[in-house]
């Protein structure tokens, strides 16, 4: 038997997003998993209530945290990943296909030249199959495009956390209509994280608790999705999964704060630079969307 993590997770209901913190018991090494800066889209205020929920449970376990992970340049929430580099010290982290995403989002929001697109925002990128230490467990990152370009899912021992590629089985699937998603690649990336050991936990990024279901929950396994899930059980063809995935998506609304989100997390969680008055501002881009 390997050494087993132990895995906190941090609920935002306003967003409805589930950020982790993966720990090695022995060693007190730590990982932060796609944090929350909370933020107020009437305002433009930002406060960081759930970063700090994180840091008050890593100083009360005296953990050491290494590495601060995502798993994708989120539309649904701000990432707190600076906050927490500035408190930390750790490396800010993301799979390496966020170029595709900054290239496409640095056009929407006219960054121009001053805007490097070439990921560098972020400490580190990650490559498909490459591993990390934490302590004595590893974490290893699976290329899991199709909702985004840059999309993975962090592997550690018997647990995988999917970021936004799978929901609980009574809820689905990913949407696969943002700039540089793909229903087809979606499904192929959902059939890699379900080729996994059937015993494998899986933790969601998001629950928005699917009608008829009272609790929110988070946490499935393989064998569970194979079974169960509404879009992609076993049996369920490429062609299907394609055709339900993208009339599905015609229906769905525009994330609601998806122009404020990717702004900061293609930026690896850092505010806009503050201009001649020392304020930082967000677009809007108009009839973009």
């Amino acid at each position: 038997m390997g050494v087993k993590p132990q895995i906190t997770a941090f609920f935002d209901e306003n967003t409805f997003t589930i950020s982790y913190l993966i720990s090695d018991p022995a060693s007190k090494a730590a990982a932060i998993l796609d944090s929350v800066l909370d933020f107020d889209p009437a305002s433009g205020r930002t406060s960081t209530k759930s970063a700090d929920k994180i840091l008050d449970h890593i100083q009360h376990h005296d953990l050491t945290v290494d590495w601060i992970l995502e798993t994708h340049a989120h539309a649904d929430h701000l990432s707190a990943a600076q906050y927490l580099k500035e408190k930390l010290g750790a490396k800010v982290c993301i799979g390496g296909a966020i170029t595709q995403v900054q290239q496409v989002f640095a056009g929407i929001f006219n960054l121009g030249d001053g805007f490097a697109c070439d990921g560098t925002q972020f400490d580190h990128l990650f490559e498909d199959g490459e591993t990390i230490t934490l302590g004595d467990l590893q974490i290893r990152v699976m290329a899991t495009p199709g909702h985004t370009p840059g999309c993975v899912t962090y592997v550690v021992g018997k647990n995988a956390f999917v970021g936004d590629t799978l929901f609980m089985p009574d809820f689905g699937t990913a949407r696969a209509d943002f700039p540089g998603g793909d229903a087809k690649t979606l499904y192929h990336s959902i059939k890699r994280i379900l080729a996994l050991p059937e015993d494998t936990t899986l933790y969601m990024c998001h629950d928005y608790k699917a009608p008829g279901r009272d609790e929110f929950a988070w946490v499935t396994s393989v064998a569970e999705q194979r079974k169960k899930n509404v879009h992609i059980h076993d049996g369920i063809t490429e062609d299907e999964f394609v055709a339900m995935r993208t009339a599905k998506d015609k229906t769905l609304c525009v994330p609601r704060l998806i122009l404020p989100s990717i702004q900061i997390n293609i930026r690896a969680g850092a505010l806009p630079e503050p201009e001649d008055n020392g304020r930082s501002y967000l677009k809007l881009p108009l009839n973009t969307i």
